[in-house]
C-alpha cells in the first residue's frame, strides 16, 4: 500500500483567489474605459471648462512628483547620454581614421603619378615634334623595374601584348632612344637598353651625314660609341646622332629614321686604328626612367 501511487486531484482555486482575480480584471477594464472616455471628452470639449480646470488642478498636484521623478532620473539619463556619446565618438574616430588612411593612400598614388608627369610630358613633346616617325604611334607606359646594377641592361614596363606592344618594338623616352622590346607578356614587357652588350643600332651624324653603328662603349659607364666611321670622314664634338632607318624595303630596319640617340662627346684617332674613336653620350637617362613610349606601326603587318 505504501508503494502504490495515489493520484491526487487537482487543487481547486479558493473562492477568495478567484474573486481577487476578477476584481483586478474589472479594475483594469474600468480604468481603460475611463481613460478612453477622458481622452474623448478632452478632445471634444472646449478649451475652457470644468474638465480643463480639473486637468490643471491635477497637473498642479502632480507637479512636485514630476520634478522629483525628473531629478531622480537625471543622473541615469546623464549616464546614458555619456555612454551613448562615448560610443558615437569611438565610431566617429574609427571612421575618421579609415578616411585618413584612404586619403594618405590617395595622396601617395597622386604623388607617384605626379613624379612620372615630367617624363610623360617630354614623351608628348617628342611625339608632337618634327622628328617623330610619321608611320608610328607611341604607346606611353610607366616603368615598373629599373636596372639593378652595372651589368643589368633591361627594364620592365607596365603594358604588354594586350595593349598592342609586340617584340622588337623601338622604345623611346622624352630625350631619345632607350632600347627595344625583347620579350612580351600579356600585361608587361621587357626592354633591352641600347647600352646592352652586343647591341647595334644603325645611326648617322645629323650634321655631317656620316653613317655608323651605335654600340656600347667597351669602357662601360653607360656611354656609347659610333663605330665603323672611317678616319677620312668628319665627325665633330657636339654633333647629334640619330637612327639611320631603313634603306632597303626588303630588309627593314628595326628603328625608324630620325629617333634622337645622343650627342658626340669626344672624337679621337690613332695612327694604327682604321676607324675614328667617337664617344656618344645618350640623350635618355637610362638609369632613371619613369615612363617610356613604345613605337608601334600605325599599319600592323598581318
Amino acid at each position: 500500500m505504501l508503494a502504490s501511487s495515489v493520484q491526487r486531484s487537482k487543487p481547486t482555486p479558493r473562492p477568495s483567489q478567484a474573486r481577487n482575480a476578477l476584481i483586478r480584471r474589472t479594475v483594469v477594464v474600468v480604468l481603460v474605459l475611463l481613460a478612453l472616455t477622458l481622452v474623448t471628452i478632452s478632445f471634444r470639449s472646449p478649451t475652457a471648462g470644468a474638465l480643463h480646470d480639473m486637468q490643471g488642478a491635477g497637473s498642479t498636484v502632480l507637479r512636485p512628483f514630476q520634478v522629483a521623478a525628473t531629478r531622480v532620473a537625471q543622473p541615469f539619463r546623464d549616464a546614458y547620454d555619456y555612454v551613448d556619446s562615448l560610443a558615437n565618438a569611438r565610431a566617429e574616430n574609427k571612421k575618421l581614421k579609415r578616411q585618413n588612411a584612404d586619403l594618405r593612400t590617395s595622396a601617395l598614388i597622386a604623388a607617384a603619378k605626379l613624379a612620372k608627369y615630367p617624363d610623360y610630358k617630354k614623351l608628348l613633346q617628342l611625339e608632337q615634334g618634327q622628328t617623330f616617325p610619321a608611320d608610328f604611334r607611341a604607346i606611353n607606359v610607366g616603368v615598373i623595374s629599373f636596372p639593378s646594377g652595372p651589368f643589368t641592361h633591361t627594364l620592365t614596363i607596365a603594358r604588354g601584348s594586350t595593349s598592342g606592344i609586340r617584340k622588337s618594338s623601338p622604345v623611346v623616352s622624352g630625350g631619345g632612344l632607350v632600347g627595344i622590346v625583347s620579350n612580351v607578356f600579356p600585361h608587361t614587357a621587357i626592354v633591352t637598353l641600347i647600352n646592352a652588350p652586343n647591341n647595334f643600332v644603325a645611326a648617322r651624324d645629323l650634321h655631317t651625314r656620316v653613317r655608323g653603328g651605335i654600340e656600347p662603349s667597351p669602357a662601360g659607364g653607360g656611354t656609347l660609341i659610333l663605330s665603323e666611321v672611317a678616319k677620312q670622314q668628319r665627325v665633330e664634338e657636339g654633333d647629334a646622332i640619330v637612327t639611320d632607318g631603313t634603306h632597303n624595303a626588303r630588309y627593314r630596319d628595326l628603328y625608324p629614321y630620325g629617333i634622337p640617340i645622343g650627342r658626340v662627346s669626344s672624337v679621337g684617332v690613332t695612327d694604327t686604328a682604321t676607324f675614328l674613336q667617337v664617344q656618344v653620350q645618350p640623350f635618355a637617362n637610362l638609369g632613371s626612367l619613369d615612363a617610356v613610349g613604345v613605337l608601334v606601326p600605325k599599319k600592323q603587318n598581318r
